[in-house]
This record gives C-alpha cells, sequence and structure tokens, in this order.
C-alpha cells in the first residue's frame, strides 16, 4: 500500500551513475538515506564530500530527522558516505548480515590484518532476511537478494523497494555476477523474488548507466519489469538468465573503483587508520582479481 506521508528524493551522481534517496516520512519528519557517495578522484588519491553535503543539506532543509544510513551491498563503485553523514546528522547504520562474509573474503584479499573485525560491527544494524524496522511511521523490511554479491538486501518501505544493484532500468537489465560470491542462479531467484511483489511496486535502482543516450533514470515498477527487462521478463527460464549472464560477465572489464571502494565499504565507510607519518593508505593487490 503507498503511503500519502512518504517523499522521495533522488541524488544521481554523475561521476559513478550512483543514485543516492532520501526517504521522507513526512508525518514525522523522520528519514533515511539510502546508498550514499564518498566523492573519490582516483588519479590523485583524493576524497571529498561534496555529493554527502547535498545530501545533508537536503535533510536540512526539510527540518528532517535522520534516522537510517541505509547501504544496499558493499558497493564495488564508488566509495560510502556513511560516516560523515552519521557525523553531520546522527542516524544508525544498516546493512545485510551477510556482510560477514564479504570482509572475510576481502579481507583475506587485502590482507586487512587482526586489527580489521569481521564480525559486522562497524555497522549499527545487521539486517536479516525479512527483518522490520521504522523511519518514523513508515514500515520497512529487509529483503536478501544477493547474487549480485552473497549479502545484498533489498529494503522494501512502504510500497517502494529500494533494489541495491539487483536490477537496473528495463533496458539494461541485471546485475553483474562475476564478483567474488556472485552467483547468476542466485540472482535469478532474487529478481524473480522481487517481481513477485504486487505489479504496481515502485523499484528504485542504485545505478543507470543509460543505452542509446537516454537521460538517467531510476524508478520503475514490478509490472514494467516482468514486461520489458531485457534479461528477466517473463518467460525468461533460469538456464537461459544462467548462460547470458555468465557469457555477458566474461566479457566486462572490472569497475574503475572497485579496490578503492570495496576496502573502505567493508569498514562501513572508514577509511583505514592513518600510518606512522600522519598519511592514511590504500591496498592494490596485483595479479589477484
Amino acid at each position: 500500500m503507498s503511503s500519502s506521508s512518504m517523499q522521495i528524493e533522488a541524488f544521481f551522481d554523475e561521476a559513478t551513475s550512483t543514485v543516492s534517496y532520501i526517504v521522507l516520512d513526512r508525518s514525522t519528519q523522520a528519514c533515511a538515506i539510502v546508498d550514499s557517495v564518498l566523492d573519490y578522484d582516483p588519479k590523485a588519491g583524493r576524497t571529498s564530500t561534496q555529493s554527502a553535503d547535498r545530501l545533508i543539506a537536503r535533510v536540512r532543509e526539510l527540518g528532517a530527522r535522520l534516522e537510517w544510513i541505509l547501504e544496499t551491498h558493499v558497493h564495488a563503485d564508488h566509495l560510502s558516505a556513511a560516516p560523515h553523514l552519521r557525523a553531520q546528522l546522527g542516524g544508525q547504520l544498516g546493512i545485510g548480515a551477510h556482510i560477514v562474509t564479504v570482509q572475510k573474503v576481502f579481507g583475506s584479499l587485502f590482507n586487512a590484518g587482526d586489527d580489521f573485525a569481521r564480525d559486522g560491527r562497524q555497522f549499527d544494524r545487521l539486517f536479516a532476511d525479512g527483518d522490520s524496522f521504522t523511519i518514523g511511521s513508515l514500515t520497512a523490511r529487509a529483503l536478501h537478494t544477493p547474487g549480485h554479491t552473497p549479502a545484498c538486501m533489498s529494503y522494501v518501505i512502504e510500497d517502494a523497494v529500494f533494489v541495491g544493484d539487483t536490477l537496473f532500468m528495463p533496458d539494461y537489465g541485471t546485475a553483474r555476477c562475476d564478483f567474488p560470491g556472485g552467483d547468476a542462479r542466485t540472482l535469478y531467484h532474487s529478481v524473480r523474488r522481487l517481481l513477485s511483489l504486487p505489479p504496481a511496486t515502485r523499484l528504485f535502482m542504485c545505478h543507470d548507466y543509460p543505452p542509446g543516450g537516454r537521460a538517467p533514470a531510476w524508478e520503475s515498477t514490478v509490472a514494467e519489469q516482468r514486461a520489458h527487462n531485457i534479461h528477466v521478463h517473463d518467460g525468461i527460464a533460469e538456464d537461459d538468465f544462467v548462460a547470458m549472464r555468465t557469457a555477458r560477465d566474461a566479457t566486462l572489464d572490472m569497475p574503475v573503483l572497485i579496490l578503492p571502494s570495496v576496502q573502505v565499504n567493508m569498514r562501513a565507510g572508514h577509511l583505514p587508520e592513518p600510518e606512522a607519518n600522519g598519511t592514511r593508505y590504500l591496498k592494490i593487490p596485483l595479479d589477484v582479481l
């Protein structure tokens, strides 16, 4: 059921093609921020908070109270701004409980050491499948939708679902499954679970890579996806999807920001601690990915 008190605002980051969201309950002025972006220049190794500061300014302009900072997964294409948001606005940071699997895999890949906790303690709330929570008077539920990564979580908030990278707009299809822990067959079942929701359910994407020069877009519906998604519309068999997704993934380059993004995002957006000279360093594992 649609909530007349819910207001959703999208913020598109052109550098990473990421969409961040403010979800506001107008009846209580409580809000959540979904999938924030910390700006990062890979050429200079420099971070900035311009994109996150747009969110902060808008929350303050609305007179809203930030209750939740939600991550749909450990992103491989942008750094999270969660620590900056929480320092400025408060709120609890939430992610799927399977983050611990991702932390173990990438903690080893980056040789993070014993000081890197692999039990998810960097986050305030680890959501299990079906967990419910509230944003003011809005009802919300966590829906585990793995396949792109083991920890992918979609958030059902009233009649809207924030699907992370599981789905894209119908003319672009679905998420890649060739990252560690990804699996095309698992993704197919996650997508079908999303598309079993009521047809009018609104779906909000985390990214858009517009084909054919169209303008960026990020909102669809279950009905539109079932009718038109080029990878998983109704009638696409599981084995056919797996074959297509596997072949397509084999042609894709790694995301430009995967190495900085994952080692920051597995730490809940925190940068590595400064070394003896006061400088923070990110690692680049060679000949591994």
